[in-house]
């Protein structure tokens, strides 16, 4: 199915407007059609229905980045819930097996909460790393938008004191990205990389998709070129082709590809079946409506993604 490029910036603004939008959110969330798409995209609303789509990509050879949506906490008690949800779905995921990860925003911990908001959220972010190192399972944090970045980067380099294997991401299309990619490519550094997701200013972010995409291989190249652990986030055929070129002399399991649930499920095996390692990011919980939502908004080139798949699955 072709989706026409002129889809990718003229339909942001409506994506967005839908995003906030209840009564666009009851109308949407009631379509038959709509609930069939998000069900290719999302695995569902429970930690149960979340588990089982992650014990069935762990039986086709894929890895997997488990996610309780959800972000912008502003209270307390809704940042435990989430501690709490972390710590329910963790112990009840496959234990000392890195095949196995969760993904963590730290919005979702209580960042916003306040002056206090990065103590909180590294607080609760410990306790997760924690759960997660005594199951044998990663963790990684989240990027948000541009704002959080040096709060995150702090949080994550105080963490890795206790817990060297906490993976953090990156998003190549910040002017910074290369920078960050430079000092976080030390041995054992888990650094997904993927191209950015949030509607930012010129000034901080490359916004022509010729920039966006040589920014990404650039980064990639810094990051191979390291001792660290690279991973690969992206759909786009042309940066999954460029690692075949940076590979060198590692070995296959020093760097590995990611995407999406629902996405590319055919790539997803063919990188398998080629002896590449793939983690499918799987989020779940009853916010899938602004996830998805926002996932169109924040980098509307998804949407050719997400149309396509829903008729070819390549």
């Amino acid at each position: 199915m072709k989706v026409p490029a002129s889809l990718s910036n003229p339909l942001r603004p409506a994506i967005l407007a839908a995003a906030g939008s209840q009564g666009l959110e009851r109308a949407i969330t009631n379509a038959p059609v709509t609930r069939r798409i998000v069900d290719r995209f999302v695995s569902g609303e429970t930690r149960e229905q979340a588990i089982a789509a992650a014990t069935g990509l762990l039986g086709s050879g894929r890895a997997v980045s488990i996610d309780f949506l959800g972000e912008d906490t502003t209270d307390l008690v809704t940042a435990r819930a989430t501690v709490q949800e972390y710590l329910e779905l963790i112990a009840e995921l496959p234990h000392d097996n890195h095949d196995v990860e969760v993904s963590v925003k730290l919005s979702a911990l209580g960042r916003g909460l306040g002056p206090g908001g990065d103590e909180i959220a590294a607080a609760n972010a410990r306790i997760v790393c924690a759960a997660a190192e005594a199951a044998g399972i990663w963790v990684t944090v989240d990027a948000e938008d541009h704002t959080t970045t040096d709060s995150t980067l702090a949080i994550v380099r105080a963490l890795r004191l206790d817990f060297p294997w906490l993976g953090v991401v990156l998003q190549a299309y910040l002017r910074r990205t290369a920078r960050d990619c430079l000092e976080l490519r030390d041995a054992g550094s888990r650094v997904r990389l993927c191209k950015g997701a949030y509607n930012e200013p010129t000034s901080v972010a490359f916004r022509n998709k010729q920039e966006v995409d040589a920014s990404y291989r650039h980064c990639l190249e810094v990051l191979f070129a390291g001792h660290g652990y690279p991973m690969v986030a992206s759909h786009d055929p042309a940066m999954i082709a460029a690692v075949d070129t940076l590979r060198g002399e590692r070995h296959l399991d020093e760097y590995e590809h990611q995407m999406l649930y629902g996405i590319r499920g055919g790539e997803q095996r063919r990188l398998v079946d080629a002896g590449r390692r793939v983690r499918v990011y799987v989020p779940y919980g009853t916010k899938w409506y602004g996830y998805f939502m926002r996932r169109l908004a924040e980098r509307p080139s998804n949407l050719r993604f997400f149309l396509r798949s829903v008729v070819t699955d390549d």
